[in-house]
């Protein structure tokens, strides 16, 4: 090997001082180990608990970390206990629904948003932007009297619709399509192209990040969202998982801490997969799609 050669490569080896003092360093990946217990610490304990015995203390001072006698009997009792298939076909019709209207109206409307050859445009999104300021619980009864007028208690279209939209998400897709370079839509226009084929085929691809990090928010919430179906809810046939699941810790099944804690797993496991198979265009979409002024 030249020298050159030697040089050039020493130069692009990393050096402890490109990523700061090894004090530095250690404080870092202290605060990561940190946070990852935080975040990460209940789910592994939980699927831990749900793996012990019978025999085994979930809670207590004898308990501990790691089970002695793995075993799958609390994931074949949830199975047994409640009808999970039915709790998850009816999680992914309300997941499909608001997948699909979040995207077709966020998309749409925060192109539009993102036009400034229209008046009011900035009304609008101000509007929008003051509406997150309003918590849930406080437009929840108005909500549910809503949905009763309209038929809808006890049903999966009820627990969709109050949600087929986010303010988020517009102001998302609205702050990814600002992105794009007013030159490129200009040259589309000067080929022919009207407003269908500039958004089909500019602006859609261009905020592929973005879009996923809707479905992503849109799948999460719509999954995990207790508060809401068991308001509306009222059949057992008509509970979505997370609904479902939590009557595991009624007396009527013989409450079992391991249960609940295989419960929990089973719930939070397709937000894992979804979140590990999409976490590059999720990271991707968070900086191209930061709301702009």
């Amino acid at each position: 090997m030249t020298t050159v050669a030697m040089t050039k490569r020493r130069r692009l080896m990393p050096r402890w001082r490109d990523y700061g003092r090894p004090r530095e360093l250690v404080v870092r990946y202290l605060l990561l180990l940190f946070v990852l217990a935080i975040t990460v610490g209940p789910l592994v304990w939980q699927f831990l608990a749900s793996l012990k015995g019978t025999n085994e203390d979930v809670f207590g001072a004898n308990a501990s970390l790691l089970p002695h006698d793995p075993t799958l009997r609390a994931y074949r009792a949830v199975f047994e206990q409640v009808p999970v298939a039915t709790y998850i076909r009816n999680s992914v019709i309300v997941v499909i629904l608001s997948v699909t209207s979040q995207l077709l109206f966020s998309t749409t409307a925060g192109y539009m948003l993102s036009k400034p050859a229209w008046k009011g445009r900035r009304t609008v999104w101000v509007l929008l932007a003051a509406s997150m300021m309003f918590p849930f619980e406080s437009i929840m009864v108005s909500l549910f009297l809503s949905i009763r007028d309209l038929g809808l208690v006890d049903n999966l279209v009820g627990v969709w619709l109050p949600g087929f939209v986010g303010a988020i998400n517009v102001l998302l897709m609205r702050g990814a399509f600002l992105a794009v370079p007013r030159e490129i839509e200009d040259s589309a226009m000067i080929d022919g192209a009207n407003e269908w084929q500039r958004f089909r085929h500019l602006y859609l691809p261009s905020a592929w990040g973005a879009i996923m990090v809707v479905v992503i928010n849109t799948f999460i919430s719509a999954w995990d969202d207790f508060l809401w179906p068991l308001i509306v809810l009222r059949s057992e046939n008509q509970m979505t998982l997370t609904l479902g699941l939590s009557r595991l810790q009624s007396s009527s099944f013989g409450y079992d801490q391991r249960i609940v804690m295989a419960g929990s797993v089973i719930s939070v496991v397709p937000v894992l997969v979804l979140f590990v198979i999409t976490q590059r265009w999720f990271y991707k979409g968070v900086s191209a799609g930061a709301v702009k002024f």
